[in-house]
């Protein structure tokens, strides 16, 4: 008896858990691909040292992050689909003779976030 009110009980939170989580899915995304070039930093350094940090995952999501980003609120990256190419500057002046400051050029990266008005979010609506 224990147990078939156990599995009915489990059949109706499963159910009703299903019915909820279906309108997350509903969502339309609206997309854009955006082209960008990374900072370079703000240190002059050794050549390995400066592609090591330019080229970093890190440093990378970081930037991809804030493309995407400043393209206004609810926008957010969907995907990195293109690293760039590594570019490395020269340093001027005496003490930071053989020193070098890179950057990652042509960075793509898709952008996404929320159809307007595909989830409810119209004010005075529905």
């Amino acid at each position: 008896m224990r147990t078939k009110t156990f599995i009915t009980n489990l059949t109706g939170i499963l159910a009703a858990l299903y019915l909820f989580s279906s309108a997350a899915y509903t969502a339309e995304f609206v997309y854009r691909d955006l082209k960008g070039n990374t900072l370079p930093s703000s240190k002059c350094s050794e050549k390995s040292e400066a592609t090591a940090k330019a080229s970093d995952a890190y440093n990378l999501h970081k930037h991809t992050k804030r493309f995407c980003e400043v393209q206004g609120y609810g926008w957010h990256v969907s995907e990195e689909k293109d690293n760039g190419k590594l570019v490395c500057d020269a340093c001027s002046g005496d003490s930071n003779q053989g020193k070098y400051q890179c950057h990652l050029e042509d960075v793509v990266v898709t952008c996404k976030r929320i159809k307007p008005g595909s989830v409810g979010l119209i004010p005075g609506q529905g």
